[in-house]
């Protein structure tokens, strides 16, 4: 298992790797390591951002993905919420956020793809 750490901020004032060292220490509290780190500062409703299409076209399957916040990945409307949804789902990417303990379970190496697909909808509902 991979862990790609997403980071991103909204403009270009604001500073995306504010939180590279909280995700770092994240991860070796959880007995892990971030293997790669996608930064950028694009705004979260859109859907076609560089380094997130970078990150899911680099990802293999059974891969993690780390962010401090759910918004940090999306704040998009439900139709690219539902294109983004479908391009993890297809590697059978797992989230895991800082803030959501029951995403913690994807940073287990027996984690199911059932469980995480619940992890996932459970998301979605919170960040609405």
């Amino acid at each position: 298992m991979f862990i790609r750490a997403y980071l991103r901020a909204s403009t270009k004032e604001q500073d995306a790797k504010r939180a590279k060292s909280e995700l770092i220490a994240f991860a070796n509290d959880h007995g892990h390591k971030i293997a790669a780190f996608y930064v950028e500062n694009e705004s979260g409703a859109i859907l076609v951002r560089p380094k997130l299409m970078q990150l899911i076209e680099d990802a293999h399957k059974g891969d993690v993905i780390l962010v401090e916040q759910i918004d940090r990945l999306a704040r998009l409307n439900q139709a690219d919420w539902d294109t983004l949804k479908r391009m993890l789902s297809e590697k059978k990417l797992s989230i895991v956020s800082k803030e959501l303990p029951t995403s913690y379970m994807a940073l287990q190496s027996e984690s199911s793809t059932e469980f995480m697909s619940s992890v996932l909808q459970a998301i979605i509902v919170s960040s609405k």
